[in-house]
């Protein structure tokens, strides 16, 4: 997609975004990722879900977004949780660092932004021998009647131009795209659980998507959340359980 600007949604975005559960980062520092004591380079950080995770457990991180909005929202999420990352403005693909500056680098719900091939070749230049690059993403899932399906067509609906939906939240290119650049013994894991929302919290996970506040201009975004609101009361009562797949690739630099 074409002119999408998260800073838009960077409220939303904060507030109302989900990431990843405690047992998912535990994985991730199994494998090298993130261990106490070691630099840890988030690319595509946004509000700095994933760098959070990390510096919580004795990671010292550095988080790289292009967005302003976003980097500030992490900043003032990061002094509520009492952590503490390095904010840097940059892209994936033409990284300000030196060679050789991290063990290990992360992007969570983010790589399908990227030239994937340079910032592959960016990221493999930064890491240290031996260090480790894990791709994350945690994606809803679309089933049959369930409330990400009517979301995801209520999106369409709105902006025609939205091409994200219907996946089943498993990228195998992403294997292949680390070894294309030269990453060594990648593995994958993955598992699928149940995110709990409000009509509220939904409704500000939606608008902090790529189809709706990102793209849409606020009165449209405006008319879309009335709808998404309207079809919630209609057919999707509280609580709401919300199906989600994590899925990871930690390949290692030779």
């Amino acid at each position: 997609m074409k002119g999408v600007d998260f800073g838009r949604a960077a409220g939303d975005y904060a507030e109302h975004r989900p990431t990843i559960f405690p047992e998912d980062f535990e994985h991730l520092r199994a494998l090298g990722v993130g261990r106490p004591g070691a630099r840890v380079l988030d690319v595509g950080t946004g509000t700095g879900a994933m760098a959070r995770g990390l510096a919580r457990g004795g990671a010292h991180l550095v988080g790289l977004d292009p967005s302003s909005e976003l980097l500030a929202a992490g900043r003032e999420l990061d002094r509520r949780a009492g952590v503490h990352s390095a904010r840097v403005r940059g892209r994936a693909e033409a990284l300000p660092f030196a060679t050789a500056t991290f063990s290990a680098a992360t992007a969570l719900q983010c790589w399908h932004w990227f030239d994937a091939p340079r910032a592959a070749r960016e990221l493999r230049r930064v890491l240290a021998p031996g260090g480790r690059m894990a791709i994350v993403h945690f994606d809803w899932l679309p089933l049959p009647h369930n409330l990400v399906e009517a979301t995801e067509n209520l999106i369409r609906a709105h902006n025609p131009a939205w091409n994200l939906g219907s996946g089943d939240g498993r990228y195998p290119g992403r294997v292949d795209e680390l070894r294309a650049a030269g990453f060594l013994a990648p593995e994958v894991f993955e598992r699928e659980v149940g995110v709990p929302f409000t009509h509220v919290s939904w409704r500000g996970r939606i608008r902090a998507s790529a189809g709706v506040a990102a793209t849409l201009p606020p009165p449209a975004v405006a008319r879309f959340d009335a709808d998404l609101a309207a079809l919630l009361a209609r057919e999707f009562p509280e609580p709401l359980s919300v199906p989600h797949r994590v899925w990871a690739v930690v390949a290692r630099q030779p």
